[in-house]
């Protein structure tokens, strides 16, 4: 017997969408002085959502001299103790709007309202209650009895994790006693302007912290300021290049998060279902737009052919389409401009011989879209399986020892996550200290908390977010004696 699932769309009644929004300076909204916008669309529908101001070069400068004097006349002259207070009430704030902050994040982003309401917006509040925490602890962080602020911070995020890119870098910002200039992903600005209205909501003193809309070029801009201390980026490799350069030889700190291509290692003794089910969720959870996405499965060669069947009998009960629905999987691919990316290289993975399955899903006739995809046959030479695809596609390779395993999941210019799935747990460790990777899950992938440091190596970037590492990076910890 097949049982369908009834429709369970979740209301877009309880957000209420400006026509336009300006940019958040000084705890004020205010117009921006380019007098440029640009529009935000709905992935899954194209239709638009609103008018976003686009920030240029006197909107840039007057959002860091509102950081600055709030730096210097209030928020690093406050206790920790204070400063946790409206830290406390940010997260408390988050909670009770959590259900609107849901929706706006699925109606700009495309992703499933039940990854928006089940994952990302319950860690955007445990982010701000953690860091709250620390506020008045600093001195037992491990940065000597005394630590000191940084002073402005220059924020810079994706639209892959829009919120929740917001909470890694403002919440140890703040704790740590700086003020932040963020600037969103131009397809995803709307919630970090509803969480500019969960600033003033909160009372937080103005300056502290403000919220600049646009796209590359004001990033660029925001970077390149003279009177910022702290440069923190998370995105593609390319641009992190790119402001490296523009802050070397400048004492701007700076923390760098990029791409990946992280492998899922399954070996033999593993339970085969178990380890499916968290290969899904690594490469197809968010429609594969992770960083740390699991998009080179690697297969011991015993038991290959089992699990590829096994994958693939799961992938056919996926459930691609409206995101607003709360039975979705497999959402709307962000912009059209990334779906041709996607598309792209998928071709690719096609010319070059692999052999390239999706499961049988019907397509909506607007949004953009790209079912959950499977490349088998695939080598270390192909595209597919050296190039961030950031899409929900996966590219399958064999091994047949640990070595092997080891020497493959190394070979690529990335250094993010990877995974480990076995019941030997001595296999576990051997394999977690050869692995080139800041993260290596084990029996598990895309597992995420506030108190675990995430960051990468090689080409996906330095620096660590979260935890008591995550700290440092906000901290001047160079000895000044």
């Amino acid at each position: 017997m097949t049982f369908d699932y009834a429709p369970a769309p979740e209301s877009q009644a309880i957000v209420n969408i400006d026509s336009n929004y300006g940019l958040f300076i000084g705890g004020k909204f205010v117009e921006p002085k380019s007098g440029e916008y640009f529009k935000t669309i709905n992935p899954a529908t194209e239709e638009v959502l609103s008018a976003v101001a686009e920030a240029g070069q006197a909107d840039v400068d007057a959002a860091v001299k509102a950081a600055r004097k709030a730096y210097d006349k209030t928020w690093s002259k406050m206790s920790g103790k204070d400063r946790a207070k409206y830290i406390f009430r940010i997260a408390r704030i988050i909670q009770e709007r959590s259900r609107e902050l849901a929706v706006l994040e699925t109606l700009d982003n495309g992703k499933p309202i039940r990854e928006s309401r089940d994952v990302d917006i319950p860690l955007v509040a445990a982010h701000f209650f953690y860091h709250a925490g620390w506020a008045d602890k600093l001195e037992f962080a491990g940065y000597g009895p005394d630590p000191k602020s940084l002073g402005v911070a220059a924020q810079v995020i994706p639209w892959n994790f829009p919120l929740l890119m917001l909470a890694w870098k403002i919440a140890p910002a703040l704790a740590c006693g700086n003020t932040v200039v963020l600037k969103p992903a131009e397809t995803t600005s709307l919630t970090a302007l509803a969480f500019a209205d969960i600033c003033q909501q909160a009372d937080l003193p103005p300056g502290v912290v403000n919220i600049i809309t646009g796209a590359g070029d004001t990033g660029r801009m925001l970077v390149e300021h003279p009177d910022v201390n702290k440069v923190a980026f998370t995105g593609s490799t390319e641009v992190g290049k790119a402001i490296q350069r523009a802050v070397a030889g400048t004492n701007k700190k700076l923390t760098l998060e990029l791409g990946g291509k992280a492998a899922n290692i399954l070996f033999d003794d593993a339970p085969i279902d178990q380890a499916i089910e968290g290969i899904v969720n690594g490469i197809y959870f968010n429609q594969g737009h992770v960083c740390c996405a699991g998009s080179r499965l690697l297969l011991q060669e015993s038991i290959a052919d089992e699990a590829l069947h096994s994958l693939k009998r799961r992938l056919q009960t996926l459930r691609l389409g409206d995101p607003m629905d709360k039975n979705t999987d497999i959402g709307a691919i962000n912009s059209r401009a990334q779906l041709s990316k996607i598309e792209e290289l998928a071709k690719s993975g096609e010319d070059e011989g692999a052999q390239r399955w999706s499961p049988t899903c019907p397509i909506p006739d607007k949004g953009f879209w790209f079912p959950p995809t499977v490349f088998t046959n695939v080598t270390q030479a192909h595209r597919i399986a050296r190039e961030e695809i950031f899409g929900p596609v996966l590219s399958v390779l064999t091994f047949r020892t640990p070595e092997e395993a080891v020497e493959k999941a190394n070979n690529t210019p990335f250094g993010l996550s990877a995974g480990i799935w076995t019941e030997k747990g001595s296999r576990i460790l051997w394999m977690a200290d050869k692995m080139r990777a800041g993260v290596v899950w084990a029996n598990t992938f895309n597992r995420f908390d506030p108190t675990s440091p995430f960051g990468g190596f090689k080409e996906s970037g330095f620096g660590r977010e979260g935890g008591i590492a995550g700290l440092g990076a906000y901290l001047d910890t160079e000895d000044n004696s």
